[in-house]
Formats: structure tokens, C-alpha cells, sequence
């Protein structure tokens, strides 16, 4: 450490008087003194033993700590003699399909960059890089949600801090945070319309729903998770886009189309090499490369940048210059001497990162320390210490000696502010007040290449409690609480006694800070014998982790109210669940028809555990528990709750219609039993009628959800076997996705049940359903579906009459005398159409068509070839040569029937005169009565102006 100065102004003694006992606070019993073997000293050791008069520097000045090697500057130039990216480090697994298309991509760039004339090359480059910025926070998700078997909207939030900056990552959060309260406060009526729309999105919430399902994030998805995602993701496209910037004035529109699409792709190139935030989470490495620009130079996150932030006018004033140019070298230092020089640095910066944030006034420039600065324990120092010791020092070195590992080089560790960084989102996700050895572990493996740890699982957690705020008989309590679970989880059974004295009067029914009993742990593991034994002991079967934070603390909000049989179906433990029904756990986890957490049957449909489904059905669980608390019909604040919803989002037909079997054959046993006068009219007619009205709700549900995730065949099974009614918008994703299959049986199937007439009129069909029906009509080659193509349009034409179609002034066209057309001693050029010849001259007719120019072009090699004309009638071909020769209209008449093959045969092969002329004689003769057969002329108008 460097020695006090010997100045101090008045102001500094103002600032530092007061913050004795916040470092206390801060730091546990670390025992890293100026001894190694002072095991039982404090961190607070460390610094100057006078705090309530602390000398100016003691705290801030550390330039002698990080060292004159692990200086930033140094480490910039050891950089440039290494290689920054190396081809020996593991890279991602490709991405077979991201959950959007360019077409989104690109509708989200122009509306950001609104200046640019986005080139689909920029478009294919961003959507690339933005999958392996999904792809690393889908990974960290998955690890995350091993914790509880589900992802939720926290694994996403937590994985977000993991993977992204503070700045990226609060951008990330707050934009999930805005979707997820405009999906839950729309007032649209249910199942009108998409996810994306009721979020205001522009990616699909319902695409990276089942993209996080094909990857495996966990075995459910929370529908909260999938927006959360959605939203995210957008929104690093949006920031993305607005770091590119404004494209300058004086160079719009002055460069090729080919140079615009070189110069956005270089600008997108130069902008990542340089923004340290963004150029790591697109690089395609396992590990994350965190903290250094393309170029290796370590960059500070502007959030703890002390120069030119104007919430630290106090502390500038406060402090001297040097002390905080010190503070930016430890966020920089990448290697450190000793362990008493890892836990000064971890000190200062955890202190300096608490003034900040309560300086801090707006939410843009604050570290989201949302808990408040946490405690880091021994073990965690010892194994962040192992990870960032320098190697070999250069005066112990001997060229001759054995080198037994390979160093690491620095130029490629991370700055110690992004393990920190990790660190703390991970002691978060835990909600913990401690920083522990295996959340460095975790951050190790994220920010290290080559290295690999085990995921944290739901376990009994093991902290010391050494806040100076508690009284030693908490701690003292909270000890032997830690010791007994731990005594409970082992798996003996020898044990349970001596634990049990230790528990206290509730004995094995102690909830821990997780809100878990000893019981919940076991059944989470597994452990059927420990599971018997502790309900031989005693152990309260349907005990629920308790709803409110105060407590359980440290509980997972999405575990609140779960008993020891959700645990077991959670995790799959069917042996075990078997074991707890037998002894009268309630199949339910008593939640009541009004509750809004998860049953056991929920987790169980959604996940596809078949067995687990069967044996709760076959033990009274309701299918139907839960669904009468949902909002709107179709979700709730917490999610999606009816079990049908549920088994059909996630893709599961097997366990669907196994639910729906039990439920039908509840119903009609019922109806008998009423008709027959076997039970009374009063007990159990209302539950019939609920069971009749919340089935049709939940059905409605499973519908819209399995059509909204793409799962055709569940739709299309919902709707043919239990004759549920369609609404728009499912009918238009099943019809989408159908398309994209090329399931044609089924789309015919669609077509024909097109929903009601109310449907028809809504600004849905207008904005999707129209240009998907028009694209179905330029590809489609059957006739009876082409058929009700057009009686769909022309019913949401609507009773009106066709308009007329005014012919456009014809424009100056060069002309030749009809003596020239088809001469075969005048021509330059032959045509083949139906095995007859044409003769033209190629100059005009190129002219005329760019589908001619085309085809002329094609040809041009064979001159001596005529050139066929596929798929017109030469009767045809000869009319549109006709009108070619002529140059207008004007004296060339077509008759009706004429105009209908023309416009049938017809396809980018006219100009646009003649495509105007064909329509003013089409809208002649159109009428509601004559819609069907001219039904291939529409499709060819759709195909060429496609």
C-alpha cells in the first residue's frame, strides 16, 4: 500500500470521518493481515489503523498496490506481443436458425437508423452477430435455471448481468421490464392478437419462445422468460444501431449501391473493434472476452469512468486527482503479487462502487448494485486470488528450470472490475449477502478459456453470517441452522436426531433462508430413503415455502408457495412423488381454483413427464386448478396458469390429450349423474358449470399458445377434435406456418375454415393476413384452393363495385410499322413460343419489359438460338408483340376474354402500359358474380408485381 501523505484539508476529513464503520460493514473476517498466518485479523487491518482521522490517501491511493507490472499501460504493451485471439480457444457450436428473420431485423434497423439505406448485407452481418449474443445469454440462462428446473424471467435477467456490461445489461433488463408491463396491462382482448404485438415488439415472442425450447434452456419456459429475451434482444439491436450513428450529410446518396453496403459493413466493423461493450459478446469463443476493444486495450465501462461524469462533482472535490486516477488503475489491474493486495483492491473498489451508485442520480450512469454492496467471504478471495496471481517473477526465474503448466498470458485476463462484475450478479441471482468461493468459480469459467465448472444446483447454502450488525446469538443460531440442514442433506439417517436438537422447537421443519425444509431439500435430490425417513420422523408433508420475502430472503421468487411434491415433480424425481401421494401429500400442492402459483400437474404437463402426469391424475390432481384466477382469459401476472396452456406452448401432444381425456370423461360422467337424479341439484350443478365454462377457456388457451409457438399439428388436432372455435389471430399463424411447411393439405384445410365474418374486418387481416393470402396466392398451384383464396378476398372486398381503372397517358414510346412485326427478313432476333417461331427485333422489345430484357440477355451468348418463351400462349405472345410495335393503346383493343388470358399468362413479361391497359379492360367486366373464375388473373397480377 502506498504511505498516507502528509496533507490533509478539512474537507477530506468530513468526507472519511464517518466511514469507519461502513467498511466494517462491508467486509467479512478475512484473516488476510500483513501475516500470513494472522487467520483471525480483519480486512480492515489492511488499511490505516487511525479511521476515525484517516490520513489523505489511505483509502483511495493504490498505485503502489497494483504494481508497477500490472499496471494498465504495461499490460496495453505486453498485449501487443501476444495474440489476442487464438485458434487453440473452443468456440460456440453454431446456431442452426435464430427466432427472426432479416425482414425483423431490418424493419428495427430502419426505424433506428432512419438516414441509412440499410443493404441486406448489413442486415445479414448484425442478425449474425445478435444470434451469438442470444446464443451466450441463452447458455448462462440454462446454467441458471438448473437451480429451480424452470427458466424464468430472472435466469434471463441474472444471465443478462452475466454476459452484457452494466450499461448493456440494464438496457437489457429495462427493455424486458417495459415489455413484460404492456403485455400484462393490455386492454386487447384475449388471443386477438400476437405476444409481439401486446409488447410492442418487433421480434417474435412466440419464435424465441420455441427456440428456446429446441435449445433446451431448461425443461419449462416461462412465457415472462421468452419476453424478456424478445425485448432484450431488440433492444441491443436498437442500441447497436444508435452507436453506429447518423450517416453524414454530404455522403448520402452520392455512392453505388455495391459501395453503400462495403462502407456500412466497414462503419459496423469499425465500430465493434472499438467498443470494448459490444466486441467480446459477438466474438464466436466459449469464454467471454470482457473489458478490451478488439485492438486489447483494456477499457474502463463509462459507468466507472470518474472523467467527465458529472455526478461526481462531490466526490472530485473530496478527493484528489490522483487518488482517483489510482481507483480507474485497480478497475484496470489484471494481475496482483499477493492476497493482501487482492483484498485491498477488492475493499477499495467495493467501497468506491457504493459511493457511486448513491451519487449516482440517474439510472443511465449507475452500477445496478441492486442489494446494496455485499461482503466477500475468504474462500472467495483465496479462489479470485489463484485465478489473477502474476506468474513466475522475472528475478526468480531461471531459463534452465522445469516448467510444469503452461502461464497465462495477461494479455487476454480480464480486468478485475469484470470479475467483480460476475461475481456480484451471481451472488444476486442467489440472493445472497456474500460473495462465495463458487460464484469466482463461476465467473472463472464464463471469463477464462479452457475452464469448466459444475453449475451451482439447489443445495443447502453455507454463510458465515459475520455481519457486525448481528448479535453473536443470531450468528450462533444461524451457524447450527447451516450445520443441521447440512447433517439432514448427507444422507444418513443416523443423523436426523442430533439434527433435529439443533433446529430448535420447529425442528425438521425448519425453513432455511431459501424458505426450504429439510424435506424439500431431499425430495429436490432425490433422495427416497431421507424423504422416508424424515416423514417418519415427523416431517410436515405439504409445508410451503413461505410467500413473503421477510422469511425466506434468499428464496426464488418463482419457488414461493411450492411444497415438498412441486420439488420432487420439478425435478423429475417420479419415485419420489410416488412416495409422498402415498403418504397424502395433496396432488394439488394446495393451491386452491383462486391461486396463482404453479401446481405440481403444471410443472409436470409442461415439462412432458408423462409418468408424473398419469400418477398425479390418477391421485385427484384438477387439471383445471388455477385457471379460473386468469386475467384477460389468456394470462396472468405470474404467466400462463392452466395446465392444457401449458402442455401445449411447450409442444407436449402425449400429455395433452391425456388432460383433456380425464377432463372429458369428468364432464360427461357428470351430465349422467345430473340426468339420472343421482346427486343433488345443489352441490354439484355449479361445478359443473364451471367445469364447462373454464374447460372452453383453457382449451381457447391451449389453442391460441400452441399456434402462436408453431406447433401446427397441436392446433390443428384442438380445433378438428374438441371443435374449438377459431379466432384470427391463431388461424393466421397456423395459415403462416402451414406456408412456410408447405403443408398444403392443411392450409386447404384453413382456408376453408376461415373464422367469421367479424374477423374479417380488423387492422390484423389488413397489416398480415392480406399479404399472406396474396403470397399463398402467387405460389399456390391448386385450383380448388386458389377458389377459396378468392372468396375470402373478395368477401373482405366487401359488396361494393369494382372501380374503374383509369388508363394512364401513354408516355413518347419508340414505334416501328407493323410491316416489321414477325418478319422474319427484318428481324434480329427469333422467338420460340408453344414450338413456333417469332421474329422480332431485339433493341425494341428490350425495351418494352425488363422481363424481357432479361430473357434476351440470358440468351444473348446463343445468338443462333431462338430464344423460347415459356409458360404464354403464342396467341398471347402475339398480342403483347402487337402492343409492343405499336407503342400505345391508343387503336389496339383487346376483348375480354382476351384480357383475361393475358393477364393469366402474363408475368413481369409486359411493361407497365400494358399491364395498365390489361386492368382498365379487366375492371370492365368485374363483378362480385364473376370473382371465381377470374381468379387466375388476380394470381397473376399478385406474381408480377411480387
Amino acid at each position: 500500500m502506498a504511505k498516507p501523505g502528509k496533507t490533509m484539508s478539512s474537507s477530506m476529513e468530513l468526507t472519511f470521518q464517518p466511514l469507519a464503520k461502513t467498511f466494517e460493514d462491508l467486509t467479512l473476517d478475512s484473516g488476510y493481515g500483513d501475516m500470513a498466518g494472522s487467520c483471525r485479523s480483519s480486512v480492515l487491518s489492511l488499511s490505516p489503523s487511525h479511521l476515525d482521522t484517516p490520513p489523505p490517501g489511505a483509502l483511495w491511493t493504490l498505485q503502489q498496490a497494483v504494481g508497477a507490472q500490472g499496471c494498465p499501460q504495461c499490460v496495453t504493451e505486453r498485449a501487443g506481443r501476444h495474440v489476442l485471439r487464438s485458434r487453440s480457444w473452443a468456440t460456440l457450436p453454431p446456431v442452426e436458425w435464430v427466432p427472426w428473420t432479416e425482414k425483423d431485423v431490418g424493419t428495427v434497423m430502419r426505424k433506428s437508423l432512419p438516414t441509412w439505406e440499410v443493404s441486406p448485407g448489413l442486415v445479414r452481418q448484425v442478425s449474425s452477430y445478435l444470434g451469438r449474443a442470444l446464443q451466450r445469454v441463452a447458455l448462462e440462462a440454462q446454467r441458471l435455471s438448473l437451480r429451480c428446473a424452470k427458466c424464468t424471467k430472472q435466469e434471463v435477467q441474472a444471465a443478462a448481468r452475466l454476459v452484457l456490461s452494466w450499461a448493456l445489461a440494464e438496457v437489457f433488463v429495462s427493455a424486458g421490464a417495459r415489455g413484460l408491463s404492456q403485455y400484462n396491462m393490455s386492454a386487447e382482448e384475449p388471443w386477438s392478437c400476437s405476444k409481439s404485438t401486446l409488447c410492442t415488439l418487433d421480434l417474435s415472442v412466440g419464435r424465441t419462445f420455441r427456440w428456446m425450447l429446441e435449445a433446451r434452456v431448461a425443461p419449462v419456459i416461462h412465457e415472462h422468460a421468452a419476453i424478456y429475451m424478445t425485448a432484450g434482444m431488440q433492444a441491443l439491436l436498437e442500441l447497436l444501431c444508435a452507436r453506429l450513428g447518423p450517416v453524414p450529410s454530404h455522403r448520402r446518396g452520392i455512392l453505388p449501391q455495391p459501395d453503400v453496403e462495403d462502407e456500412q459493413e466497414q462503419a459496423l466493423e469499425r465500430l465493434l473493434n472499438s467498443d470494448a461493450e459490444l466486441w467480446g459478446i459477438f466474438q464466436p469463443y466459449q469464454h467471454l472476452i470482457c473489458g478490451r476493444n478488439a485492438y486489447g486495450v483494456l477499457v474502463l465501462p463509462a459507468c466507472l469512468t470518474v472523467y467527465g461524469r458529472r455526478s461526481l462533482a462531490r466526490v472530485s472535490r473530496s478527493l484528489r486527482m490522483s487518488e482517483l486516477q489510482a481507483l480507474e488503475s485497480s478497475l484496470l489491474a489484471t494481475v496482483v503479487d499477493s492476497i493482501t493486495e487482492l483484498s485491498a483492491l477488492v475493499m477499495n473498489i467495493s467501497y468506491y462502487l457504493q459511493r457511486l451508485t448513491a451519487l449516482s442520480s440517474g439510472t443511465a450512469d449507475k452500477p445496478p448494485f441492486h442489494q446494496g454492496a455485499l461482503s466477500w467471504e475468504p474462500g472467495a478471495l483465496h479462489t479470485l486470488f489463484y485465478y489473477t496471481q502474476r506468474g513466475v517473477q522475472p528475478h526468480i526465474s531461471d531459463s534452465h528450470g522445469i516448467q510444469l503448466t503452461r502461464e497465462r498470458p495477461e494479455a487476454w485476463l480480464p480486468p478485475l472490475s469484470e470479475w467483480l462484475r460476475v461475481c456480484v450478479a451471481l451472488a444476486e441471482h442467489r440472493h445472497s449477502l456474500t460473495v462465495d468461493s463458487g460464484d469466482v468459480q463461476q465467473a472463472a469459467r464464463l471469463l477464462l478459456p479452457g475452464v469448466d465448472v459444475e453449475p451451482r444446483p439447489l443445495r443447502v447454502e453455507c454463510c458465515l453470517y459475520a455481519s457486525k450488525l448481528l448479535e453473536a446469538s443470531v450468528v450462533k443460531r444461524a451457524l447450527c441452522w447451516n450445520l443441521a440442514f447440512r447433517m439432514l442433506s448427507c444422507g444418513r439417517t443416523d443423523l436426523v436426531d442430533a439434527a433435529a436438537a439443533l433446529l430448535g422447537p420447529d425442528g425438521i421443519n425448519t425453513l432455511d433462508q431459501q424458505g426450504l425444509s429439510p424435506l424439500m431439500y431431499s425430495c429436490t435430490c432425490g433422495d427416497e430413503a431421507m424423504v422416508q425417513v424424515l416423514l417418519d420422523s415427523g416431517a410436515s408433508i405439504d409445508l410451503q415455502v413461505p410467500g413473503s420475502g421477510q422469511h425466506a430472503p434468499s428464496a426464488h421468487p418463482e419457488t414461493r408457495y411450492w411444497t415438498a411434491l412441486t420439488f420432487a415433480v420439478a425435478f423429475g424425481h417420479t419415485s419420489v412423488a410416488q412416495l409422498l401421494l402415498d403418504r397424502g401429500a395433496d396432488p394439488n400442492g394446495c393451491i386452491g381454483d383462486e391461486g396463482t402459483a404453479e401446481t405440481p400437474l403444471h410443472l409436470a404437463a409442461a415439462a412432458g413427464r408423462f409418468p408424473l402426469v398419469s400418477l398425479l391424475l390418477e391421485k385427484g390432481a384438477d387439471p383445471l386448478c388455477g385457471t379460473s384466477c386468469t386475467v384477460g382469459g389468456g394470462a396472468s401476472l405470474r404467466g400462463t396458469t392452466s395446465a392444457f396452456s401449458l402442455a401445449a406452448a411447450h409442444g407436449h401432444r402425449v400429455v395433452l390429450w391425456t388432460l383433456l381425456s380425464t377432463i372429458n370423461s369428468d364432464i360427461v360422467s357428470l351430465e349422467d349423474m345430473l340426468e339420472e337424479g343421482l346427486v343433488s341439484q345443489n352441490t354439484r350443478r355449479p361445478r359443473s358449470g364451471r367445469s364447462k365454462r373454464i374447460r372452453q377457456r383453457a382449451l381457447q388457451g391451449a389453442l391460441y399458445h400452441s399456434a402462436e409457438h408453431g406447433f401446427l399439428d397441436i392446433a390443428m388436432q384442438l380445433r378438428q377434435q374438441e371443435n374449438v372455435p377459431w379466432t384470427l389471430h391463431p388461424w393466421l399463424q397456423c395459415l403462416s406456418t402451414s406456408f412456410s411447411q408447405q403443408c398444403w393439405e392443411v392450409m386447404h384445410s384453413l382456408l376453408g375454415d376461415f373464422p367469421t365474418r367479424q374477423d374479417m374486418y380488423s387492422k390484423e387481416l389488413v397489416h398480415e393476413g392480406l399479404p399472406l393470402l396474396f403470397k399463398i396466392l402467387k405460389t399456390c398451384q391448386s385450383e380448388s384452393t386458389v377458389h377459396q383464396l378468392a372468396a375470402i378476398l373478395s368477401g373482405c372486398y366487401g359488396p361494393y363495385p369494382v372501380p374503374p381503372v383509369h388508363e394512364d397517358v401513354a408516355k413518347p414510346h419508340t414505334t416501328l410499322d407493323p410491316a416489321f412485326l414477325n418478319n422474319k427478313e427484318m428481324c434480329d432476333i427469333t422467338f420460340l413460343v408453344e414450338g413456333e417461331l417469332f421474329y422480332g427485333h431485339k433493341d425494341l422489345v428490350s425495351s418494352a419489359s425488363p422481363g424481357l430484357e432479361k430473357l434476351i440477355c440470358e440468351a444473348s451468348a446463343w445468338s443462333s438460338v431462338p430464344v423460347e418463351v415459356p409458360d404464354i400462349k403464342y396467341k398471347t405472345f402475339q398480342l403483347v408483340m402487337q402492343y409492343i410495335y405499336s407503342g400505345a393503346a391508343e387503336g389496339f383493343h383487346i376483348g375480354k376474354q382476351e384480357a383475361l388470358e393475358t393477364g393469366d399468362s402474363t408475368e413481369g413479361d409486359t411493361s407497365h402500359s400494358e399491364e395498365n391497359h390489361v386492368e382498365t379492360g379487366m375492371a370492365k367486366v368485374t363483378s362480385l358474380g364473376r370473382g371465381f373464375p377470374m381468379s387466375g388473373f388476380i394470381r397473376a397480377q399478385v406474381q408480377g408485381k411480387h
